[in-house]
């Protein structure tokens, strides 16, 4: 086995850089989205073990709408790539770019097996430059095959060692083999076909049998003539290892899918569910197909699905033609590599030694078109549709290990070429313009990958009749708000494919985006009539996209917008769940809807059945808490915002509105947990006032008025016409003796709202109490009477105003006013007696002196205004949270609101008024109002 020098090293490192440089420049496109952005396994908070319990796409193995694609050191990678970068594109591209060279260099130690160094190097540099794998290099979702490459040719090189002096078993090296074809497979399900080649290269080359003599052998033993050769006996004991590992390695993944292979619809793989002969002729003209693109990738695509290629129906059909003579080729190839000319029974390396030099160069070709053959056939197996159906028609980048069997063919036809003295010039100069051409066409489709816009254009270049295609660029432009040209490409995914249940849904979705709402619900029954009807005794999902039921989802959604129609929308949802009872989502979605029916009870038990389904859910812990606080049951309410928290440490959500309820439970010893919380809450929404603002509020709680100042400040920072804030803010100035400082925050708030009353009243407060302006605070007072004639805090006020004015007749006339509208209050009847005595006491020719602090002296006794004695602001922003309905759309979630009202301790004495105002640091606080819409489908 030849070595690789540093100057080989440093070549194919260069030629990969030049070729995959602007890589670094592409985003998460395609299925990156899935298996890295929405991939919840690649958070350090997700338990390891998980990456062995789900998908290549993060969802659990056990469920059905699994695809069973098992890699999990593939998504353990995924997951260093966040550890250090979180979702920064570039490092998950550069250790992509990585990879492809060391599977550059690791093939060109291989090649090195069985070609001269030449031809080796000119087989790794085409491997190196070629197109079709743009996909498994600059699309970040085909690490798989990189590593599972990387690995399967480690597992070969190493068994190339297995053979002794003698011909004995060296077992050190079939150990190993075992061991990275166990890690192959785990990196992509492909890699355990290099047990496969292993056994050709122990047969055909490192044992040196052809198929003559093993038929021979064979013949011999059978009639009893012969015993089976030593040598044949250990190759027999290698190859029962091998397979025995193998079959190992099987029953273990069958074992993790649980027998169950994943779910693909017509869309997905049409000729997989077409009746014969079309089937069959289908799968196999896509051998050709495949061929090809090794062949010319002038035309790539990302996507070979629905109606890229037409259905192969009839053996009329010319396309047939390029099956028969693939076949024919193939065929040709597999008998010549494995009938070695002659009759001798010695192997072909000893032969090696004996041989005329012409005869020697003959047995090496078919050594090199064994390995080649191999290479190419046996990878391809698992995604050739042959034997079981996949969820692709074609994909460029399952060509990325049998394309190295390719090259090495044509290193190998390129040897021989240029061995004639009359095609050496030729020979060089193409090989020289198929590696620029292709190391061009490389660099160019790279471009391709930037974005998702970019990439499904130039698909669309190549097929318009795929309708994913068309709905793809519309997700595209929908994920950057232009809706307009969005419902362009998603009507045209319709005309493509009119029977395409998620074209209809993407056109609603995008109607309903555009406020159309009766476009919207037509295209959600178009695509609700297009769905199957319910065959009894038969598994739904086994007929149709489980996503395919969100139709139910979205109609619903939709027409819940009318409080007339809820009725309506809740028999969709339970259509939805008798289609599939265990459909996730139809619960969360009715559960939702529940609450806004005011049906609590029955939207916990919504809620609860779907945990049964998904206990690993934060949000519908997080739902079932909205639900407990619904039915006034804050301590389960809390207890599920904690299971929410405990699954996701970092749900806003949960941390927002926990905090709150700690804090509205009036317990000291929750306040440390709900700032803990609300801290994590700005760190996770830096941008959102409200949490700053509830800092400030629990700074009021803990009498911290410096840290509750710089918070509201906060706050006021980032929304400037924060209402509670400037009020609450206004009152902490109020109550800490620094009523001037709060008259430019009061005047900032009426400014947003000339109609705030306790904003009016607390401004009369200060204008009468601290500015002496007696005209000022009856301007505040009348306006409030304007607003709320009945406001008797307001009007109560206004008749002290009345009483400083010395005008006793229309205080008394206000007081009886203000007394009708709140018999019950003692300090109204209290100040009228106070009025009536001055006015029988001025009767009588009595002078009373009119103190300048805002109350009238009567025989010892003061009229007080009846401030703000407690307004408390409380906030509880309740929000459900409804689940993925649209893959590649925003949750959708509902916000329900309670803002509890004004109370007001009343007057108890007049001695007591100075000390009320120096306490009301721990009453003056109540928040009026606070939205939060999180909007999506």
């Amino acid at each position: 086995m030849a070595d690789i020098s540093l100057k080989e090293i440093a070549l194919i490192i260069g030629v990969v850089a030049t070729c995959y440089w602007n890589s670094l420049f592409c985003g998460f496109v395609f299925d990156d989205v899935s298996a890295i952005l929405d991939n919840k396994d690649l958070h350090p908070s997700t338990p390891l073990k998980n990456l062995f319990q789900n998908d290549f796409w993060g969802t659990p193995m056990s469920e059905e709408r699994s695809h069973k694609s098992y890699r999990p050191l593939t998504v353990f990678t995924f997951r260093l790539n966040y550890l250090f970068s979180e979702l920064n594109a570039v490092s998950y591209h550069l250790l992509n770019l990585v990879f492809h060279t060391v599977v550059c260099i690791v093939f060109l130690k291989v090649c090195k097996l069985f070609l001269d160094t030449r031809s080796s190097i000119i087989a790794s540099l085409l491997f190196a430059v070629h197109p079709i794998h743009t996909e498994a290099v600059t699309g970040v979702v085909g690490r798989a095959e990189l590593l599972s490459s990387i690995f399967f040719l480690a597992a070969f090189l190493s068994y190339t060692k297995s053979k002794g002096p003698d011909n004995t078993i060296v077992w050190t090296p079939i150990a190993v083999t075992v061991f990275l074809v166990a890690v192959a497979t785990l990196c992509k399900e492909q890699g355990i076909t290099v047990v496969g080649i292993c056994c050709v290269y122990e047969v055909f080359i490192a044992q040196g049998y052809t198929l003559p003599m093993l038929l021979d052998t064979a013949v011999q033993i059978l009639r009893g003539k012969g015993s089976i050769p030593y040598s044949m006996l250990q190759t027999l004991l290698k190859l029962i290892v091998l397979m025995f590992s193998t079959l190992l390695l099987v029953v273990v993944r069958v074992q993790v899918i649980q027998s169950q292979l994943p779910v693909f619809t017509r869309f997905d793989n049409p000729a997989a569910v077409s009746p014969s002969p079309a089937r069959q002729l289908t799968f196999n003209y896509l051998l050709p197909v495949n061929a090809w693109l090794l062949l010319n990738p002038s035309e790539l695509c990302c996507d070979w699905t629905m109606g890229t290629i037409p259905l192969v129906e009839s053996f009329l059909d010319a396309r047939n033609i390029a099956t028969i003579i693939f076949f024919c080729f193939l065929g040709s190839l597999i008998v010549f590599s494995l009938r070695y000319p002659g009759d001798s029974s010695k192997t072909v390396l000893m032969l090696l030694d004996f041989m005329p030099k012409h005869q020697c160069q003959s047995a090496w070709s078919l050594i090199y078109q064994k390995m080649a053959l191999c290479l190419i056939v046996l990878p391809f197996i698992p995604a050739s549709n042959l034997f079981f159906p996949v969820g692709f028609v074609v994909a460029e980048r399952v060509l990325y290990v049998p394309s190295m069997g390719f090259c090495i063919l044509v290193a190998h036809g390129w040897k021989r070429l240029s061995s004639k003295s009359v095609l050496r010039k030729l020979s060089w100069i193409c090989l020289s313009v198929v590696l620029f051409t292709h190391a061009l066409k490389t660099l160019h489709r790279n471009w391709d990958w930037e974005s998702e816009y970019t990439l499904f254009m130039s698909a669309l270049k190549v097929n318009k009749n795929n309708a994913k295609l068309w709905n793809n660029v519309g997700h595209a432009l929908e994920n950057e708000k232009n809706f307009e040209r969005a419902l362009r490409f998603f009507i045209q995914a319709t005309k493509v494919q009119p029977d395409d249940i998620g074209a209809h849904m993407n056109v609603g979705r995008t109607f309903k985006n555009l406020n159309k709402t009766k476009e919207a619900e037509d295209s959600y029954m178009i695509a609700k009539s297009l769905m199957p009807q319910i065959i009894p005794g038969k598994k739904y999902a086994a007929r149709v996209a489980p996503n395919h039921l969100n139709v139910y989802i979205n109609l619903a959604n939709l027409i819940r917008a009318n409080e007339s129609r809820l009725e309506e929308a809740d028999q969709l949802y339970r259509q939805a769940i008798s289609m599939r009872p265990d459909f996730k989502q139809a619960y969360i979605s009715r559960g939702e809807l529940l609450l806004k029916m005011n049906k609590p009870v029955k939207a916990k038990e919504a809620y609860l059945r779907a945990l049964e389904l998904d206990r690993t859910n934060a949000d519908l812990w997080y739902n079932l808490a909205i639900v407990y606080i619904e039915l006034k049951d804050p301590t389960e309410a809390l207890k599920n915002f904690n299971r929410a928290l405990e699954l996701n440490p970092k749900h806003k959500l949960a941390l927002f509105n926990s905090a709150l309820l700690m804090q509205e439970s009036g317990d000291p010893a929750l306040r440390p947990e709900a700032k803990k919380r609300l801290l994590s809450y700005v760190k996770e929404e830096p941008q959102d006032a409200n949490g700053y603002f509830n800092l400030g509020m629990l700074a009021m709680d803990d009498k911290k008025d410096g840290e509750a100042e710089s918070w509201m400040r906060k706050a006021i920072g980032l929304q400037p016409g924060f209402r509670s804030a400037l009020f609450n803010l206004a009152l902490l100035y109020s109550q800490t003796a620094k009523e001037l400082m709060a008259l430019p925050v009061l005047e900032e708030l009426l400014r947003f709202y000339p109609d705030h009353t306790k904003g009016l009243i607390l401004k009369g407060d200060i204008l009468m109490n601290q500015k002496k302006d007696i005209i000022g605070a009856k301007k505040c007072f009348e306006k409030i009477l304007e607003m709320e004639p009945n406001n008797v805090q307001g009007k109560h006020n206004l008749c002290v105003v009345y009483f400083e004015e010395r005008d006793l007749i229309k205080a008394e006339k206000c007081l009886v006013e203000t007394l009708a509208l709140a018999p019950h209050e003692e300090y109204i009847q209290r100040h009228l007696n106070i009025v009536r005595s001055k006015i029988s006491l001025l009767s009588a020719a009595e002078q009373s002196t009119f103190p300048a602090d805002g109350t009238a002296a009567v025989g010892g006794e003061k009229i007080p205004f009846e401030n703000l004695k407690e307004v408390k602001s409380e906030q509880r922003t309740t929000q459900t949270l409804n689940s993925n309905i649209n893959k590649g759309q925003s949750n959708s979630k509902k916000r329900t609101e309670k803002n509890n009202t004004d109370k007001e301790t009343k007057k108890k004495s007049t001695k007591e008024i100075k000390d009320i105002e120096k306490k009301r640091v721990a009453a003056l606080k109540r928040l009026e109002e606070i939205e939060r819409i999180l909007n999506g489908e």
